[in-house]
Order: C-alpha cells, then sequence, then structure tokens
C-alpha cells in the first residue's frame, strides 16, 4: 500500500517505478539513525553537525532496486542523489572507462546542487537498497536551514582547493 501510495504522490522517481522489486527484499526497516549514521559517512555532509544531518534524514527515501537498473543516464536531468546502502553498482563515464561503487558511495551529488544533467550513467550490479534525496525536497531544506548551506559550501571549497592543489 505505501508502495502505491508513493508512487501516486510522485515520491518514487519516474525512472525507477516500474523497476522497484517487492517491497522489504533486504530486510529490516531503515530507522532514522540508520539514515543518519549513514549520512554521515558523505563527504558532502563533513561539516554538518547532527542536528542539520537529522533534518537531511528527513526528506531521505529508501529505496530497493533489482540488479541491472539504471539509476541514472548521462545527459539525463539529475533531480536526485542516491547513497548506496546494500548492493553495488557501476559508472559508466565513458565507453572505456568504469567505476565500480559499493556501499557508503554516493552519487547525484552535482546535479542536486546545480540542476545540471547528469555527467555519467550508474548501472546497478546486484539488487540494492538506496537512500534518495529529490532536489526539490532538498532545495527547500537549504532555505529552510541556511547553516546547512553553509556547512555544504565549506566541504566543496576545500573539495576544490585540494583539486587544485592536486594540479598544480
Amino acid at each position: 500500500m505505501e508502495l502505491i501510495s508513493r508512487i501516486l504522490d510522485g515520491s518514487i522517481p519516474e525512472s525507477l517505478r516500474a523497476s522497484l522489486p517487492p517491497s522489504g527484499s533486504f530486510g529490516g526497516r531503515v530507522t532514522q539513525d540508520d539514515k543518519i549514521a549513514r549520512l554521515e559517512e558523505v563527504t558532502l555532509l563533513e561539516e554538518c553537525s547532527r542536528k542539520q544531518l537529522k533534518a537531511v534524514a528527513k526528506i531521505t527515501e529508501v529505496i530497493e532496486v533489482p540488479a541491472g537498473t539504471v539509476l541514472a543516464r548521462r545527459g539525463d536531468p539529475g533531480n536526485e542523489f542516491y547513497l548506496i546502502m546494500d548492493g553495488s553498482a557501476h559508472v559508466e563515464l565513458s565507453a572505456r572507462r568504469r567505476t565500480r561503487l559499493k556501499p557508503g558511495d554516493y552519487f547525484g551529488e552535482m546535479s542536486l546542487l546545480d540542476g545540471e544533467p547528469r555527467s555519467a550513467t550508474v548501472v546497478a550490479d546486484t539488487p540494492m537498497r538506496l537512500l534518495v534525496i529529490k532536489r526539490r525536497d532538498f532545495s527547500t531544506l537549504l532555505r529552510e536551514a541556511p547553516e546547512l548551506t553553509q556547512s555544504i559550501l565549506v566541504t566543496l571549497s576545500r573539495r576544490l582547493r585540494q583539486a587544485e592543489q592536486a594540479l598544480g
């Protein structure tokens, strides 16, 4: 019943609706504390306080997808951020370049922040359980909690400086 209501209210990404497996394939319910613990591992959120992570956890959804599901396609609009809880996927950066993603890895953060199209294709190699944050929910949260925006900007600035140092 929950799945049907989530499909009707639009809270499950359109691209994933048709491929959702029966609920509960991984067993066990994901609690808010579980979500917060996983979000603590996200480097983009490393400067966030526990209170800020709690606010982010409130806007996350847990979805399960079968192996073979295309989670993101290069060039498509990017409206979700994904954090892998269980399972693995691969990122297709080009015809010859692939990167493997495992639990704790995440993708979609660039599109979540700037709204630009996806820069790569991501495909589930195994059944997966993911935490998902929708762009519109994240944007609302950032407007309501400007201190969260500041924390993310500090992290992005640090990452940019590190990238510049690596190049120079």
